[in-house]
């Protein structure tokens, strides 16, 4: 071989060049996001949600309810599931989410979420996965079932 000239891998005639995302991802795949929760995300959430619930954001009030304190929003705390499911390859559309809140998350609190994917759909390329946020002492505070699609994307 000549100096300057670098050898280029012949092009595979007939193989389609995009790899599917949908065909990759397998029952069983999970992906995972954590996450300490801290006041500046309270404060973030309430801005862009509307969501000023004082249980939320004012410690004098929560601390004369039952959680004797202030706790995380349940929907900041399911947004880190949408988190893993954008480690997933392809473009993840969520369709559905079922969720049950089981213990409240406090700031300062590391939330781990994931995503297991259960059952595939391939006619309509969905996939139907088992969501689950855990505390940093293991103990479940959140978990359902998620409906999502996965859109192909050319490559460029």
């Amino acid at each position: 071989m000549k100096r300057g000239i670098t050898a280029q891998k012949p092009r595979e005639q007939g193989v389609n060049k995009k790899t599917l995302a949908f065909d990759r991802i397998k029952q069983g795949d999970t992906r995972n996001f954590s996450k300490v929760i801290t006041e500046q995300d309270i404060e973030a959430f309430a801005h862009i949600s509307g969501d000023h619930n004082p249980i939320h954001v004012d410690s004098e009030f929560a601390a004369r309810t039952v959680f004797k304190g202030r706790i995380v929003p349940g929907i900041l705390t399911a947004g880190l599931i949408s988190a893993t499911l954008s480690r997933f390859p392809g473009v993840i559309i969520y369709l559905s989410q079922n969720l049950y809140f089981r213990k409240p998350v406090r700031i300062g609190d590391k939330i781990e979420a994931s995503s297991e994917v259960i059952k595939k759909g391939d006619e309509r390329r969905e996939l139907i996965l088992r969501t689950i946020c855990k505390n940093q002492k293991d103990e479940i505070v959140a978990e359902g079932e998620a409906v999502v699609k996965v859109l192909e994307v050319e490559d460029s």
